[in-house]
């Protein structure tokens, strides 16, 4: 181990960490008063650079996915990061700021003997927060972590972006969970389906018939792909993307300068259509809408999607929908209620998702087969759920999100409470999309809107927008402007004006 003097201490500012370099390694130094913290230099979730973070209310937030940790010593405090800091040594004499180039060893949390059984089952964004959680507060019971995917637990935001644009292998796609953390514990990973839950017996039954006992279950099974009943919608070549097999089959199946056609212009629909495009594809968007996710973003940005999209070679047909699918042993062609018939070997449902509950026994579905948990993620006893699957309160209201980082933020709420804890949802939904290599940012959940109070011109480049109820901030929508959206993401923890968002904004 070598000591390096890295920086003075006057060159660090309070909000924004300093990259440096000590022997081989790359770090970050973080000023609190005058004290120096010293980490890794990039985001354990994705490789974002976190000199180009913020501290804000003693966290560190990543520039890109909005994870957060504690200043004062690395801990991971919000996803999607499910791992905290590495920590150096560092320390300021007189006025110059030294580190050590090897990193601290990691505090393990003590194991005791536990006679629990506690069940996960689902290895997505949810389940794979939970289970990191149990772990990382020092389970030391039976943790079963059931998946139907063989190999699961990995970024599934990846799919819709990178892997059907022929950039990144399906393979490739980033694990959730580093090897190293799933050797704490006494975890036991199955590869199984599970065919009935029952919640009064608190006991699982798999497909194969054999039978799991729980003290404690977390239901984070996420949503199925929608199906539509239309004629012809069973042919080989309409497909769903949901997992790593889907985008291997579509990409297997998918043709530069051949044409694909996407059926729905939900985010995913969008991201699939740039990626497609990025391929190579001819790629027709089938839309019940004017413009693309006017409800969600207001129609302004709405319609600068749709142009970028068109700018790029995508083609839209709409407002219509698709009347059947047409074909004899695979489909051949879309039949569209306007009249238009679009000649096509793949097709691509983007129709939405449905919680994937059938299995679940002995607790009420809501309408949207949803299971309603109450501030604590409890269904029932001993029973919990997290994610696409789970109805909870937000802002006094019931709300079902399907944004990945939530899920990650529910499923680690969940694990806690399972352990005795008694937390609640107090945070800041957040999501991205990636379409034609422009990122779009969004904080919040605005459902009932009245206006949109606009910095910078979305028609040019980077811009916020501000959807308020009268003046009270509900949501904010951005290109670029990454200092601002990460502070915004801690601040609107709480009650914000539209006064003192653009203060905040500058």
């Amino acid at each position: 181990m070598t000591q390096h003097a890295v920086a003075r201490l006057e060159q660090l500012d309070a909000k924004r960490p300093l990259r440096v370099q000590a022997g081989n390694e790359e770090m970050i130094l973080v000023r609190q008063g005058d004290q120096v913290h010293a980490y890794q230099g990039n985001c354990p979730h994705a490789g974002a650079p976190l000199e180009e973070g913020v501290v804000c209310g003693g966290l560190l937030v990543c520039p890109w996915h909005k994870a957060a940790f504690a200043v004062d010593e690395g801990a991971v405090c919000e996803p999607p990061a499910l791992t905290g800091l590495r920590r150096y040594r560092a320390w300021v004499k007189d006025g110059e700021v030294w580190v050590d180039d090897q990193p601290l060893p990691k505090n393990e949390p003590p194991r005791h003997s536990d006679a629990r059984t506690f069940v996960v089952i689902g290895a997505g964004a949810a389940g794979s927060a939970a289970v990191a959680t149990l772990l990382d507060h020092g389970f030391g019971g039976h943790l079963i972590w059931l998946d139907q995917e063989r190999q699961p637990a990995y970024d599934r935001t990846a799919l819709s972006k990178f892997v059907i644009a022929g950039e990144m292998a399906p393979d490739e796609v980033s694990s959730l969970i580093e090897p190293d953390q799933l050797r704490r514990g006494h975890l036991d990973r199955r590869f199984g389906k599970v065919r009935v839950l029952d919640a009064k017996k608190r006991q699982i039954t798999l497909a194969d018939g054999q039978h799991i006992d729980y003290d404690a279950a977390l239901l984070a099974t996420g949503g199925k792909p929608v199906r539509p009943q239309l004629p012809g919608v069973d042919l080989p070549g309409i497909m769903t993307l949901r997992s790593r097999e889907d985008a291997a089959r579509l990409l297997d199946a998918a043709e530069p300068g051949q044409p694909v056609v996407i059926v729905g212009d939900s985010f995913i629909g969008l991201e699939a259509a740039s990626a497609l495009r990025k391929y190579g594809a001819q790629v027709h968007v089938v839309t019940r809408h004017e413009v693309p996710l006017a409800k969600q973003l207001g129609e302004r940005i709405g319609r600068c999607m749709r142009e970028l999209h068109e700018r790029k070679g995508v083609v839209f047909h709409g407002p219509t929908e698709v009347e059947r699918f047409l074909g004899q042993d695979k489909v051949q062609a879309v039949q569209l209620a306007n009249g238009e018939k679009l000649a096509t070997a793949l097709v691509l449902l983007g129709t939405g998702v449905k919680p994937a509950t059938a299995f679940v026994q002995g607790v009420p579905l809501g309408k949207d087969q949803s299971l309603k948990v109450d501030a604590e993620l409890h269904v029932a006893e001993g029973l919990w759920a997290a994610g696409d699957i789970a109805t909870f309160p937000h802002d006094g209201r019931p709300v079902r999100i399907e944004h990945w980082r939530l899920a990650q933020q529910l499923g680690v709420i969940a694990a806690a409470n399972i352990l005795g804890e008694q937390r609640r949802y107090n945070d800041v939904p957040f999501f991205w999309t990636y379409q034609h290599g422009r990122t779009y940012e969004v904080l919040g959940h605005a459902r009932d809107w009245d206006r949109i109070e606009f910095v910078g011109e979305p028609e040019k480049g980077d811009f916020i927008a501000l959807q308020c109820v009268r003046e009270q901030v509900e949501a904010v929508i951005a290109k670029g402007y990454s200092d601002a959206m990460a502070t915004l993401s801690q601040r609107m923890k709480r009650s914000l004006s539209l006064e003192e968002a653009l203060q905040l904004i500058g």
